[in-house]
């Protein structure tokens, strides 16, 4: 799978994602210091969503549309929606931002005039939400635009992620990504199972990743030691501005931290590779070896007496010490001495 041109999957870096969401607070300034706070902190790419409360559902109050639970307990969803929905107008002009800077930029559309007017301005790549996972007539609106899809995969079921991935392999789109969530704002380390994500790469033979909502990088660097090629986190200028989502987002100088601990995850997966590293070298002086242990005088039979396996590693190694009982020193040899072929025969 390829991003902006970049690689996507095994062997290759982890893609970083700073998830804006509604972070900005109706705050165009602060969206843009986000974006510049972001890439300052080492994201690859900054994301937004594309929706208007009444794209996603519509204004009642009865209690179906009472959320339970989360960081939203009691708010009812369209007004949740309204206050946390980042203005289409204002898109353009984020993505010149982030162009500006080099850092990728894309959304989350959640209905089909949303990828309308993002093909519009140009949207390189697109993120399917874990709740639309089940919307399938969107995922083929997006597929057919042949861009890749990143999507996240919370609360579905093997069988429902199965059937998203076919829509949008069966509209000829085969650049997707799976990114395992769990769909709790905020989400609890206990209930990640990352194995999860593993399995995901081996059914769907796709990149995968970790959507994160748990507080901390202890998630971010466990997936991507156990092979995530993908990382998202929400990120805000600050908790103490109170937005939709602040609660379960990081700020600058925790997003700066959990990348600097990722790339510092990825190098020590490092390669397949046996024998002494470069750092390993010089300790290899401290292995065991065979040594003369008392003075050995020409004609004198090497013994369990006057030989022995010890620290350093200058001398013959250990292996050989049975073969070396019993054979006769060719020359005076002094104590402290490693022995070496041809002292012996």
């Amino acid at each position: 799978m390829k991003i902006a041109g970049r690689e996507i999957g095994k062997n290759n870096p982890a893609y970083i994602i700073a998830e804006m969401s509604g972070n900005h607070g109706g705050s165009l300034d602060r969206a843009k210091e986000i974006i510049h706070a972001a890439k300052e902190a080492g994201a690859d790419c900054i994301k937004i969503q594309t929706y208007t409360a009444d794209t996603l559902t519509i204004d009642c109050s009865n209690e179906y549309f009472r959320i339970k639970g989360s960081a939203w307990d009691g708010e009812n969803l369209y007004s949740l929606y309204k206050r946390a929905y980042t203005p289409w107008e204002w898109h353009e002009e984020l993505k010149a931002e982030a162009d500006k800077l080099s850092i990728d930029f894309f959304s989350t559309p959640f209905d089909n005039s949303a990828v309308d007017f993002l093909e519009k301005i140009g949207i390189g790549f697109y993120k399917i939400a874990s709740f639309e996972l089940v919307d399938i007539p969107l995922i083929k609106y997006v597929a057919k635009t042949g861009k890749p899809i990143i999507m996240s995969t919370g609360m579905a079921t093997l069988a429902e992620i199965e059937t998203a991935v076919d829509a949008i392999r069966n509209e000829g789109n085969d650049q997707v990504a799976l990114l395992r969530c769990a769909s709790a704002y905020p989400a609890v380390t206990d209930e990640m199972n990352l194995r999860t994500m593993q399995n995901m790469a081996e059914t769907f033979n796709v990149p995968v990743g970790l959507s994160d909502h748990s507080y901390g990088s202890v998630g971010a660097v466990t997936a991507v030691a156990l092979g995530a090629s993908i990382i998202e986190k929400h990120f805000c200028m600050g908790r103490e501005i109170e937005t939709a989502d602040s609660s379960f987002s990081m700020t600058p100088d925790e997003f700066a931290a959990m990348v600097k601990d990722v790339r510092q995850a990825e190098k020590a997966i490092g390669r397949v590779k046996y024998g002494a590293s470069k750092q390993e070298k010089d300790s290899l002086a401290f292995r065991r070896s065979i040594f003369a242990v008392k003075d050995i005088k020409a004609g004198e039979k090497l013994s369990e007496d006057n030989i022995r396996v010890i620290r350093p590693g200058y001398g013959m190694e250990p292996k050989y010490y049975e073969e070396l009982i019993g054979q006769t020193a060719l020359d005076d040899i002094e104590r402290g001495t490693p022995l070496k072929w041809g002292m012996f025969r």
